[in-house]
């Protein structure tokens, strides 16, 4: 892989992974509920869901997911349900005060924010597609293709995971602006609609 290719790469992905999207949304609004530092668990889920898709797609499950109408529709409506479900969810939400302190443990488990990070990550199948195709235009098949990837994967990880960041510290600054029953309500119903219309947008995603 040339220089050239990598520094194309880097900017193709800053403009995709700066895209407001289901993962980014989620960083913000568990950014602006739990505080940084109580997002990270969601990041990190966010983050192990995409490892697992670049892993799945370099296995060839990408290509698999390309060729397959009906495992592709399958992963397509059991993501899109799950991102419905999740804005159901925050939209019903009971608009709680925000702790002024992000030191406090919010309600819910390390391990339920992890959940939904990872669960929001896969619940596309595009993404796997998308790995499948990416990374080979950026690749030099005349050279070890195992580096290259891991090359590849991890610059697509310290942007990923540096947007993901910057939404959630996007969304804590907010926290004390938001920080009435109105507002609240007003952002439950704004990020859980966004959740709903990705999920309704997804089953229309195809293959190609």
């Amino acid at each position: 892989m040339s220089l050239e290719s990598w520094l194309l790469f880097v900017v193709t992905v800053f403009f995709v992974s700066a895209t407001p999207g289901p993962n980014m949304l989620l960083a913000m609004t568990h950014g602006i509920r739990y505080g940084v530092r109580h997002t990270l668990p969601t990041m990190f889920g966010l983050l192990s869901a995409l490892g697992l898709i670049m892993a799945g797609s370099a296995a060839g499950l990408g290509a698999l997911l390309a060729t397959s109408e009906l495992l592709f529709s399958v992963v397509k409506y059991a993501g899109a349900a799950y991102l419905i479900y999740l804005g159901i969810k925050t939209w019903r939400a009971k608009p709680e005060a925000l702790a002024e302190n992000n030191s406090i443990s919010p309600e819910g488990s390390v391990w339920t924010r992890f959940r939904t990070g990872f669960l929001v990550a896969m619940s596309n199948p595009k993404a796997f597609v998308f790995f499948t195709a990416l990374f080979p235009q950026f690749m030099d098949a005349r050279l070890p293709q195992g580096p290259q990837l891991l090359i590849l994967a991890g610059t697509f990880y310290v942007i990923e995971s540096s947007w993901q960041f910057a939404y959630a510290a996007g969304g804590a600054r907010l926290k004390n602006w938001l920080n009435s029953p109105l507002r609240l309500r007003w952002m439950n119903r704004c990020a859980g609609g966004a959740f709903v219309a990705a999920g309704v947008a997804l089953t229309s995603v195809t293959r190609h």
